[in-house]
């Protein structure tokens, strides 16, 4: 069996950390950057799997081995609500709070005690958002517009009218990677470029949509 794009597993946990550091620092390794390895995945992938299972792919290398994925959430409030109840309060425990820190681990720390809500004129036009990471081995070979093409319509069926991610302004392949698939540049701040992409109308053919 060749490589293929499934829905998550529970079994996929491990992986989705595994891969976020892998890809954390604007698309390359980020492990030499942290103390604790799992403070991406923390934040940007294990509770997508573990809360939205069904808006969740995973790209299997053929053997079963999760080597990216395309994570989404149908609504971003209602995600970010459940997370405040499902999620953070186990991290926390797991992640203690150091307010003399000053270590990147401790940056992050700090945003899973106080998490940044999504900003509100984004949410308003994009509800749904998304994280999408592939590793090296699997790059530049067409999985990433596959997994995303797929991910938009499984958000589109479920009813969402866009949705919205953000890259950071050092990732320059995505960045030029979604301006060629057609995304519109929504806003920016000092650290990311916010990306939208609406459906033409919710329920219909993603990839036709008008932005």
């Amino acid at each position: 069996m060749g490589r293929a794009i499934r829905l998550y597993e529970p079994t996929d946990l491990d992986a989705l950390y595994d891969i976020c550091l892998r890809t954390g620092a604007s698309g390359k390794d980020a492990t030499a950057m942290f103390d604790d390895p799992t403070l991406l995945g923390e934040m940007f992938a294990a509770p997508y799997g573990t809360i939205e299972p069904e808006h969740a792919l995973i790209l299997d290398d053929g053997d079963g081995r999760a080597v990216g994925y395309a994570l989404g959430v149908l609504d971003t409030r209602t995600f970010e609500a459940r997370c405040e109840a499902e999620w953070w309060p186990a991290a926390r425990a797991r992640h203690p709070l150091d307010p003399e820190g000053r270590r990147l681990d401790d940056l992050l720390i700090a945003l899973i005690h106080d998490p940044y809500p999504a900003e509100t004129a984004i949410v308003e036009r994009y509800p749904s958002h998304l994280h999408i990471d592939l590793l090296p081995e699997v790059q530049g070979q067409g999985w990433g517009r596959r997994m995303i093409e797929m991910l938009f319509t499984l958000l589109a069926k479920a009813g969402s009218p866009g949705v919205h991610w953000g890259v950071n302004h050092d990732n320059h392949d995505a960045m030029g990677f979604y301006r060629h698939l057609g995304a519109t540049e929504v806003s920016q701040d000092a650290i990311t470029h916010h990306f939208g992409w609406t459906f033409a109308r919710a329920g219909e053919n993603p990839t036709g949509a008008g932005n």
